[in-house]
């Protein structure tokens, strides 16, 4: 039995949209504690829309997340280059689990980031696509909604290869919302402590 359909995928990012409003950026939220903090930059990607939409007979509904680490950006001779991990579940209950790379382009406004990720690949009550191992080659085009926050469609191709008996593959659609947020940690707290309770110790054992 389908547990989702397009209607409530829509609804599903709207709400992960209107959840995300009242989040402020690092700007605003900066904190210090006795001057040692480390901010971190991340970007979730919340993504719902149709698995293997070209297949009448196998199509799906299909939510997902993803994760990039901003600190991790790298300039190469490609463009900028970063590490991608996430997963994804279709109302057929089919899964796939995978990391990768993907580049980063700014066209005026728009924001391309073609993306490459292996995966590991459960077909559930879905579609077998041939093989445990899956490959993701995937576009998405992105606009800046509001501040941290864009609003995007993506094309993704799934396919093993040729590494299984059958590889029938899967072009799915999806729309995304990618938010960006810092992760504050506080460095040394702990260790800060401790080195005062030590040399507290000394001191009145002196």
């Amino acid at each position: 039995m389908k547990l989702f359909n397009l209607k409530n995928s829509f609804l599903f990012l709207v709400g992960i949209i209107i959840i995300s409003l009242p989040v402020y950026s690092a700007e605003d939220k900066k904190i210090d504690i006795n001057n040692k903090m480390d901010t971190n930059e991340h970007e979730i990607n919340f993504y719902s829309g149709m698995f293997d939409f070209s297949d009448d007979g196998a199509k799906s509904t299909i939510f997902g997340i993803q994760h990039q680490n901003e600190n991790l950006v790298r300039n190469s001779f490609l463009g900028k280059i970063s590490p991608v991990s996430g997963a994804m579940m279709t109302a057929d209950n089919a899964g796939y689990l995978y990391t990768g790379i993907q580049a980063q382009y700014k066209i005026g406004g728009i924001n391309l980031t073609p993306s490459f990720a292996p995966g590991l690949y459960h077909e559930g009550d879905g579609k077998d696509l041939g093989h445990l191992l899956e490959f993701k080659s995937e576009v998405q085009l992105s606009l800046n909604l509001f501040k941290n926050s864009e609003l995007g469609f993506s094309y993704n191709h799934i396919s093993n290869a040729s590494l299984g008996d059958k590889n029938p593959g899967a072009n799915s659609y999806m729309f995304n919302f990618l938010k960006r947020f810092n992760a504050v940690s506080v460095v040394e707290s702990a260790t800060s402590s401790r080195e005062i309770s030590f040399n507290s110790a000394i001191f009145l054992a002196i």
